[in-house]
């Protein structure tokens, strides 16, 4: 135990002193807690502009313009004469949809027949275009319903009556765990845990790669590889223990995101975590011995991280071969499992598989980390 400790107090003081370790293990962590939740502060989308073309001119059509501007989704930037003029502006980028009402839209109204109204938007980018569609969508099957309801009613129909016949189903949505129905619920508690793998995996992969004399002379030199390898473990635990509060709960909490699970249970399942990425990094560390190597492959592997995680794009969606990559991944089970926690309220039976996932990727990296550094020792003491 005292030889676990020697390597723990060892190891803290390179974080401390070593600057690229220090760059990214505490520097960057700040950095990223400081900027990257800002772009997402207003969890969703609003008043997108898009352009009306209104051929009709009536009560009728402006109404349905003034619905659509007062909607939070989207906003009528602009009124243009014809649906060419709108186009010039969508591919300048100044809009981003075109609602056309077409001619004779009050009078097929007022005749009882369907007058349909065009909406153009750019589906280039996802978000923005189920903006504005579900926004435009929304107004016009609500005025829709209202022109119905009215003249059922004008015909002498019951109010209530007429009421049901014209929205027969209606539908009332409860958004669970996610009250705004935001992007950043949903998007940050994800990444911040992407991000406490990837700084964690760097920073010991450039801690493993930088000569440590310290534990080759001395009398720190003839500690075993099981004690060396646990003693740095427990050091990025002791550095974790500081920077997984702040980033699964402090953050969530400044910017309001639903938190329904328990400090402890969050710990526990970040537990796992923290030890299996360590414990990757020191793998990492080994194979490829070079500072330079490390970061460029971190690097490299950064975005693969990012899509195989499982939040920008269902794991059960993918591929089977990518899904058993992404398994061996400490990330993709800990945003299952912590997201599931912290957010949802799960109990840690209900999650025991990812649970169960962590502790053995934890185990199997642990194990090869110890044979990596026996091997080391080995041709350390064939140089010698």
């Amino acid at each position: 135990m005292k030889s676990v400790l020697t390597v723990c107090r060892i190891e803290l003081g390179r974080v401390l002193t070593l600057k690229p370790a220090f760059s990214v293990l505490i520097i960057a962590t700040l950095i990223y807690a400081a900027f990257y939740p800002q772009p997402y502060r207003t969890e969703a989308l609003r008043h997108v502009p898009i352009a009306v073309v209104d051929l009709d001119g009536t009560n009728s059509s402006r109404e349905l313009a003034r619905r659509v501007d007062a909607s939070a989704d989207v906003a009528v930037a602009a009124v243009l004469p014809d649906q060419a003029s709108a186009e010039r502006e969508v591919h300048a980028r100044n809009l981003f949809g075109i609602l056309v009402i077409p001619q004779y839209f009050e009078r097929d109204l007022l005749h009882n027949r369907q007058s349909p109204v065009a909406l153009y938007a750019d589906a280039s980018y996802f978000l923005i275009y189920q903006r504005i569609s579900g926004g435009v969508s929304a107004v016009a099957k609500t005025m829709g319903a209202e022109v119905e309801t009215a003249r059922l009613i004008a015909a002498k129909v019951d109010p209530r009556i007429a009421a049901a016949a014209s929205d027969p189903m209606p539908l009332t949505t409860v958004p669970l765990f996610n009250p705004q129905g935001g992007y950043a619920t949903y998007i940050l508690p994800a990444a911040f845990i992407l991000i406490m793998q990837q700084t964690l995996l760097i920073g010991v992969g450039l801690l493993g790669t930088y000569r440590n004399d310290a534990l080759r002379t001395g009398p720190a030199a003839s500690i075993g590889p099981i004690s060396v390898v646990a003693g740095k473990l427990l050091a990025y635990l002791i550095l974790e223990a500081v920077v997984a509060p702040f980033y699964l709960i402090v953050i969530p909490y400044l910017y309001n995101i639903p938190r329904l699970g328990t400090p402890l249970s969050i710990f526990t399942f970040a537990l796992p975590f923290v030890l299996a990425v360590s414990a990757l990094g020191l793998v990492i560390a080994s194979l490829f011995r070079s500072p330079l190597t490390v970061q460029l492959v971190s690097a490299a592997l950064g975005i693969p991280f990012l899509f195989l995680a499982g939040f920008s794009w269902p794991i059960e969606a993918m591929p089977p071969f990518l899904h058993a990559i992404a398994t061996v991944l400490p990330s993709t089970s800990a945003i299952n499992g912590i997201v599931a926690v912290s957010q949802l309220g799960a109990p840690l039976p209900y999650v025991r598989q990812a649970f169960l996932t962590l502790w053995i990727l934890a185990a199997v990296y642990v194990a090869i980390a110890i044979l990596l550094e026996s091997r080391s020792r080995r041709r350390l003491a064939a140089k010698a």
